[in-house]
Parts: C-alpha cells; sequence; structure tokens
C-alpha cells in the first residue's frame, strides 16, 4: 500500500490537559486492540503533537494513549515551544514524563539560547530543562567549543558541567581539569582537579 495514511487522534494524556495528536506516513500496521496498543509507521513518517514534531524514516507509537514513541533512521524532531531541535539515529521519547532519549550521532540545538551540543547519547528532560550528553560530547556557543566524554547541560541557568577528560577553548585560550563548569551567560570558567591550560595573545 503507497497511499500515504493520515490519521488525527484526540488524546487525553493522564491527569494533565487534552492533547491533539497526528501521524502521517506511506505505510501503517499495527493494533490499536486494548492492552495492545501499537502502531509502526514507515516512508516518510511523522508525528505532531502539541508541543513536538517529529520524522523518521519509522516511528512506533505504543500505549493507550499514544504516550511512548520510537523513532529510527534520519531522525529530526523539534519541541517548539522552546526552539530545540533534535537529531538523531534513533529517539525514543515518554510524552507523559516529557523525557527524549537520543542514541547514535546525536545532536540538541537549543536554538533560544544559541547552544549546539552534540554526543553519541543525550538525554533531554523537558520538565527540568536539563540535557545528560554522554560519549565524544561537543558543545557549540559563540566564542565557546567544548569536549568531553559526559557532559550536563541546565538550559534554565545555562550552566554546563563537563567530566571525563574535559577541555574548553575559549577564544584563543585553552582550559583542562578534571572537572569544569562552564557558566554560558558570562563565559566564565571554573575549574578542579589538575588544572592545565594555555593563553594565546593577539599580536
Amino acid at each position: 500500500m503507497n497511499a500515504r495514511v493520515l490519521f488525527f487522534l484526540a488524546c487525553l494524556a493522564p491527569g494533565v490537559y487534552a492533547d491533539t495528536f497526528t501521524f502521517k506516513a506511506d505505510h501503517m500496521s499495527g493494533s490499536r486492540a486494548a492492552g495492545k496498543e501499537m502502531l509502526v509507521l514507515t516512508g516518510n513518517a511523522e508525528v505532531h503533537s502539541d508541543t513536538i514534531r517529529l520524522r523518521a524514516d519509522r516511528i512506533e507509537i505504543q500505549g493507550q494513549d499514544n504516550e511512548f514513541i520510537d523513532c529510527s533512521g534520519n531522525v529530526w524532531g523539534f519541541e517548539e515551544e522552546k526552539n530545540i531541535l533534535f537529531q538523531s539515529d534513533r529517539l525514543r521519547y515518554d510524552r507523559t514524563l516529557k523525557i527524549a532519549r537520543l542514541e547514535g550521532n546525536s545532536t540538541l540545538e537549543d536554538r533560544q539560547n544559541e547552544v549546539v551540543a552534540k554526543g553519541r547519547f543525550i538525554e533531554y528532560n523537558d520538565k527540568t530543562e536539563v540535557a545528560v550528553l554522554q560519549a565524544a560530547v561537543r558543545l557549540f556557543k559563540e566564542n565557546i567549543v567544548c569536549r568531553s566524554e559526559y557532559a550536563l547541560y541546565r538550559r534554565k541557568e545555562q550552566l554546563l558541567d563537563l567530566s571525563g577528560f574535559p577541555v574548553v577553548f575559549k577564544q584563543n585560550d585553552e582550559f583542562r581539569a578534571n572537572r569544569i563548569r562552564v557558566d554560558l551567560n558570562t563565559e566564565d570558567v571554573t575549574m578542579e582537579g589538575s588544572v592545565s591550560g594555555s593563553f594565546r595573545s593577539e599580536e
């Protein structure tokens, strides 16, 4: 079946509010039987709720209220209210807890704060606005480039905690330590343990 399918569902998130939920794809399979709710969308698959849009090669939707979404293949997501863009090999999203987990080559772009973060695993909690990044972490903002194996990004406070061989490049300066905290508002850098660095003067 090559015809593009489009569905609109009005869902009630448990204890929260009515959420209009739509999805479309080239192909759809699955069941809405009680206790076995699952839909699989393939081919130009898209899912829209009131706050988030998702696109992928394959999207699996589970749960009575469509609360669990598993996307794989060329995953793209956009959280409209906070202007956050996601890209990943795989994304799993819990609509009740508002937690997105990205696996593989993953990018979180906080357009409102002009921050781009990359890693092999990213977990973003939309309620607390905290992102955990692991493995080959890189973060960019204006004059700052950060690298580490683990990072905690607090979006509200604009604070970044780095560990696992962290290094921060700030214009011509370089900072290394066991742990580094960066205030992305002021560009202040705080370091702990085996601190080292270098400063390069402008000619």
